[in-house]
Parts: C-alpha cells; structure tokens; sequence
C-alpha cells in the first residue's frame, strides 16, 4: 500500500494517526524545514543533526496529539481540517514570509470578502489541492478497523506517553541548538504545523469571549472643551486620515529616492506641514494597531489588559464635539460603535467605486453630506473627522491606484507577488503612497476652501514588507518585525484660521518634528488639538505640547511613558503622576 492508493484492508486506528502525524510533521511542515536548512547556521554537520533531532521532536509531538485528539467519532473530519489548515498555513508562511500566531489569526478573522479576493490565485488552488487533496481523499476513503473502545483508548494514550517520552529525550539532547536556534530565529515557533493555528485559535477564542463578556467600561468623565465658538461656520475642523499599510521607506517627503509625495511636498515647502520622521506604529496589523492608537493606554498598556474600555472618539463626543467615522476599509474594529460612521462599502458611484471597491476619494465626495446630517449643536462645539484609508493595502496594490495616477510602471498586477519582479512589486506599492497623497492633497484643498478653522493630521496603522529579507505584506509578532512594519508616516497641517483659533505659534512645534514619535502620542495630541480637557490628558505624549499658552516648553518626547496615570490605576500599575494631568 501507498500513500497514494487506498488499501481494501481495514488499518488501525493508530497505524492511520501515526501516517497523518507523519505527513504533517513532514511535508505539512514544508515552510519549516526550507526556513531552516536556509539558515547561516545550518550549513554543517552538527546543524543537520540538530535540525533532524528538531524533526523527531515535531513528529513526536505530533503523533501525542493526534493520539489524545483524533477518536473514532470525528475521525475523518478532524484529519481533514488538520490536512486544511496545514495547506493554507505552508501556502501563506511560503509566498509571503508570514508567521502564525494570535493577531495574523485575528487580523484573518476580520478579513472582508474585497480582502479575501485579492488572496485568491490559481497557485493557491494548487497549494490546496497538493496539501489536500491527495492526502484529504486517502485519508477519507481508507478503511479503519473496528476497535474496542477500551483497549483503543489504552494504545492510544499509551502511545501519546511514549511519543512524550520521546520528545522530553530529544529536547534534552538538543536542547543548547534548539535553544540557540529559537532565540536567534523567534519567528520559527509561529510556523509549526498545524499547532500554531490550534495554538493561536485557542487564545483567540479565549480572550475574545473574555472580551465579549466585558461591559465597555466608560472613560474620560471628566471630559471638556476649553473654549467653543457660537456657530459651525466659526468653530474648529479636525481630519484625522487614517492611513493603510504606508511605510514610511517609501514616502518621499522622508527621503525616498522617488518623489512619491509630490503635493504633501508642495504644502511642506510653503511652511503649510509638517511631517514627523521618526514614527513608531501600536502594532504590525490593523486589528491591534486601529483601537491601541486611539486608546489612551499606549501600546504597553494597551497589551496588558483583556478590559474594554471607550476610546478618543468617545472623550471628543462626551466634551461636546461632533465626530465622523468614514471607513473604506474593513471597519472601525469597534472603534465607531457609539459615534456617528458610514462604510464605502454601501455606495456604487460608478466613476470612484469600480467593481465594487471605492478609492479613497469616495471619502472625501460624500464627507460633506455625512457632516450636514451631523448634530448642529455639537457642530458649533467643532467637529473631528476620521478617514479610514484603504491605503496601500496588498497584496493586490495596484487595485488601490486609478489607472492615471500609475506613474511608475511596470507594476505588478498580480496578489502572488513572487510572479513578480522586486521592481515591480515597488512600483505598484509606490504608486499607492502617491495616489495616498494626491488623497490627502485634495482633502486638505478641500479644507482650504472651508470658511471655518481646519487642520488635518494623517497617520499609518502599520508598514508593509516588499520582500525585504524574504518577507511580504505585514502581521509578524512585534518584537520580531522589521522596521518596514514599524516604521509609518506622520504629517499634519493647520490653515491659518486654525493657529488663530488655537492661539499658537507653528514654530512652536516644528523642532518636534524630527524626535522620535509612537502611537502612544496620538491621543493626548489629539486632545490639544481639539482643546479638550480631560485627567486623562498627558501632557508629555502631546507632540503640540510646546504651543500650549503659558506651558514650560518641552524640548524633546523621547522615553515617553506609555500611559496616563488614569490608565495605570484601571491596570493595577504604577506610573509617575503628570503634574499637570489637564491642559489649557
């Protein structure tokens, strides 16, 4: 018999899960085992030694598993999810260079179908047919024998004892290159098959039902506007631009080589912005990313607790203010929920929404009919205004370019991006940041032409890999990321109506442009620049501190803490109290 034909003779159960744990440990695991004979340290005898002593640890560990997980009652539908998820993982772990772990899971979860399409491709179809289907028919097709209960349970478990055995020996064989081997290379725990997904999905399920179950826990009580003009034609105009998937290596207003950012450079030459070069981003995916930089816990604290807590968006309409979430994305992640918010999704405007999917602009067409359905009253207190971008979002990046804004070509028009070459890939993704910034070259035109105070700040969620070191799209663990996912761009601009309204002086904040910034920052800058009270305000996280009237001017943001001491209480921490924990 091979693996290739079904036997007519009934096999036993633990004959059937111990060639199942052989095919996932091996060719289920094929990412893995390329991932490591490519490593520096492996090109020697000892290496392939401790490499195959690696393999009899996985194989082990595999064969306990399946003996304490695969009983006669789900069988062969659990073997075929197992077969499943394994092909998918290898399929994304080879083309892109993603790891599995608890927020690529999430971020998967929260996929929408625009997503999900631009992920299909032929050569996925022939992943999962290889992975699956060969294997998937044999495994459903061949004959089990018939075992007592009692005496099936004893062999299995008696084997799950041994396979443990087993493994304990080899991990403590090769424990000093295994160890040496996962510390210097952390991303290879993440792409153990099929346990990585099985690893992650119970963490997910877990602290999502745990997150369920929290009441959204009220913040910012305390929560006031400094000042507040008589009517909507005299009081403030916040933007707020989220961006998608912008690393800062390719703006140009950081020093790229192309000038993909053309009328951002236009508004920075003429005094109007000011762009912030050193930014950190919460996290390397939006599903983390998107609620930790509008949350007032910063990325640390953020991490610490499974608590729900209201957000920036909530604070600015608690003092007052009218706020907009307009999304062309894949959703607030909660975020909006208690704000007024309207999704591209829902619109058909056949010359900015082909095929289903909206450019940018699509936000800034029907902004000014979202914002005359807003509340008068709390327009006259200033309204904020968040731009939820598709951005650059990949793999298929040339679908976030209209065809006359593809200035640098070839690109490539494929979501296998190893179809394509290095260069193309880059031109498609620069393209992207350059249609981004005719987006907000327009909105801020738009704003311009507002009789009333406005101002724009534009921030990423996160960066993007183009190859670099074998590495595609985002989503690796953040103590493993390389800056490409870390490193986003920043910029704001105020009209003069806005400095006067304010009351400060741009100079004041320029010399900050070119300290390092996080995140963490965006909240208590936002405040000020709404000119909203709170405790949980944090003066030394304001990028604007320094225009504060009558403020000692701070010189530079570097070690900034991570959370206001509001925050700390709600997490059982300590942090050092902020003198002046409200502004103004």
């Amino acid at each position: 018999m091979t693996l290739s034909l079904v036997s007519h003779r009934p096999l036993h159960p633990v004959v059937m899960s111990l060639i199942l744990a052989l095919w996932l440990s091996t060719l289920g695991n094929a990412p893995l085992w390329l991932t490591l004979l490519g490593l520096p340290e492996s090109h020697n005898p000892r290496a392939w030694l401790g490499i195959a002593g690696f393999g009899v640890v996985v194989l082990a560990f595999t064969v306990a598993f399946l003996c304490l997980v695969v009983w006669p009652w789900w069988r062969k539908p659990v073997g075929l999810v197992l077969l499943l998820v394994a092909a998918f993982n290898s399929y994304f772990m080879y083309t892109y260079g993603v790891v599995i772990d608890t927020s690529m899971l999430a971020n998967a979860v929260q996929t929408d179908a625009r997503e999900v399409r631009d992920l299909l491709s032929w050569s996925m179809l022939a992943a999962v047919m290889l992975g699956v289907g060969l294997p998937g028919w044999w495994w459903w097709k061949q004959p089990v024998q018939q075992t007592p209960a009692r005496p099936l349970l004893a062999r299995q478990i008696g084997l799950a004892v041994v396979a443990t055995l087993v493994m304990l020996v080899m991990v403590w064989l090769s424990f000093q290159d295994l160890a040496s081997t996962m510390r210097n290379h952390r991303s290879l725990r993440y792409m153990i098959n099929p346990f990585n997904t099985v690893y992650a999905t119970m963490r997910l399920v877990v602290g999502n039902t745990a997150h369920a179950s929290q009441l959204v826990q009220p913040i910012g009580a305390d929560a006031t506007l400094l000042g507040s003009a008589s009517d909507v034609d005299t009081s403030p105009l916040i933007v707020l631009v989220v961006g998608e998937t912008a690393r800062a290596a390719n703006v140009g207003l950081a020093g790229y080589a192309r000038d993909t950012t053309p009328r951002l450079k236009q508004l920075q030459d003429s005094g109007e912005l000011v762009y912030f070069s050193k930014v950190t981003s919460c996290g390397t995916n939006t599903q983390v990313s998107l609620p930790c930089m509008f949350s007032d816990l910063g990325r640390d604290g953020y991490g610490k607790t499974e608590a729900r807590f209201e957000n920036l968006l909530d604070v600015l309409q608690r003092a007052g203010m009218a706020v907009l979430w307009l999304d062309n994305q894949s959703g607030c992640k909660g975020l909006c929920d208690r704000v007024p918010h309207a999704d591209t999704r829902e619109l058909k405007d056949p010359s900015l929404c082909p095929e289903g999917e909206c450019f940018d602009e699509e936000m800034l067409r029907v902004l000014p009919e979202h914002l005359n359905q807003l509340e008068p009253v709390r327009r006259a207190h200033g309204t904020v205004v968040v731009m939820h971008q598709m951005g650059s979002h990949g793999p298929a990046y040339y679908k976030r370019t209209p065809p006359k804004f593809k200035v640098f070509t070839p690109e490539c028009h494929s979501n296998v991006l190893q179809e394509c070459s290095d260069q193309e890939i880059v031109n498609a993704y620069d393209n992207s940041v350059r249609y981004t910034d005719h987006f907000l070259g327009q909105t801020v035109a738009w704003l311009k032409s507002q009789k009333r105070p406005t101002a724009l700040v534009y921030v990423s969620d996160h960066g993007e890999s183009l190859g670099e070191k074998g590495l595609y799209l985002h989503g690796m663990p953040y103590a493993m990321a390389p800056k490409e996912q870390t490193s986003v761009p920043m910029a704001v601009w105020f009209s003069a109506p806005m400095l006067n309204h304010l009351g400060w002086d741009k100079s004041c904040w320029l010399g900050q442009a070119s300290q390092p910034v996080t995140h963490d920052n965006l909240f208590s800058s936002m405040l000020s620049l709404a000119h909203v009270q709170t405790r949980l305000y944090k003066r030394q996280l304001d990028v604007f501190s320094a225009c504060q009237p009558g403020q000692r001017k701070v010189q530079a943001i570097t070690g900034l803490p991570s959370a206001s001491e509001h925050a700390a209480k709600r997490l059982n921490t300590t942090v050092e109290a902020d003198p002046k924990p409200s502004h103004g």
